[in-house]
């Protein structure tokens, strides 16, 4: 089976390494000769690929594969969001030109608003951010899509090898909202939920990647700035704005069981 990722970052290459691993043949997506070596050294079959308006470029064999995973951020704090649909656009444009049945859209929980309530993929998105409001019209684009079957994969916070939560607020004092739950992912089940979804075929399905454990923010940083060695942060001891997101699908569908189901006996590296 082929895989194309498209958007081979923290974890679109960790992915790639893992189905490697499975037998999977990969191709990936660079927006650079460089970054393409990399993931040539690693074995990924990589293209250089650029959905930009100013010089829109692909290789159409870079979409000649069973499975398209698309992991693009919108970049909204790099003031990159509003050419994001449009790239988008495109992406779906060029993938049904070149015959593409299934994708993977690599969404975010932003697309869930913090209106302090418990939510899963039964709850309709109610975003209130930039990024969430641009992460759910390109939803809805691959959705409605009969040219191929999407399943929208929507990650919590992403921590993981490279990205220490002890690293987030350490040191830092008078932090709002100590008491709101987390709501975060381990990198190696971001990993293991994609490749449950291919492995089972569940296509034109959404799926809240999310761990079940979800701790108040307070003790959550705390213990891990003092697991990486870092001072501990302070939060300011409240409940203000908040949500909490869960998956009825993940287990429910894939019958996934979560390699990190519970922070507290994590380790990050």
């Amino acid at each position: 089976m082929v895989i194309s990722i498209l958007g081979c970052g923290w974890y679109g290459k960790a992915l790639a390494k893992m189905l490697l691993a499975n037998g999977f043949i990969v191709k990936g997506s660079a927006t650079s000769e460089e970054k393409a070596a990399l993931l040539s050294g690693i074995g990924i079959l990589s293209f250089l690929v650029d959905f930009k308006a100013e010089r829109q470029t692909y290789n159409p064999d870079s979409f000649n594969c069973d499975v398209l995973i698309v992991c693009i951020p919108p970049k909204t704090r790099q003031g990159e969001g509003g050419d994001y649909l449009p790239k988008i656009e495109r992406i779906i444009s060029a993938a049904k030109k070149q015959g593409v049945n299934k994708v993977i859209y690599i969404s975010s929980t932003a697309v869930y608003g913090d209106n302090n309530t418990e939510v899963t993929e039964l709850n309709p998105p109610e975003p209130d951010t930039e990024s969430g409001r641009i992460l759910l019209e390109a939803e809805k684009l691959f959705s409605a899509e009969a040219a191929f079957k999407t399943t929208i994969l929507r990650f919590a916070g992403l921590v993981g090898p490279g990205r220490h939560p002890g690293r987030f607020f350490a040191g830092k004092t008078d932090i709002p909202n100590g008491l709101a739950p987390v709501n975060l992912i381990h990198l190696s089940d971001c990993v293991g939920i994609t490749t449950a979804i291919i492995n089972q075929n569940e296509f034109g399905r959404v799926f809240n990647g999310v761990s079940p454990h979800h701790p108040a923010k307070s003790a959550f940083y705390r213990e891990a700035s003092l697991q990486a060695g870092l001072a501990a942060p302070e939060f300011i001891n409240q409940l203000d704005s908040w949500k909490l997101i869960d998956s009825l699908n993940v287990p429910g569908i894939l019958n996934y069981n979560f390699v990190v189901p519970d922070w507290n006996s994590c380790t990050f590296n």
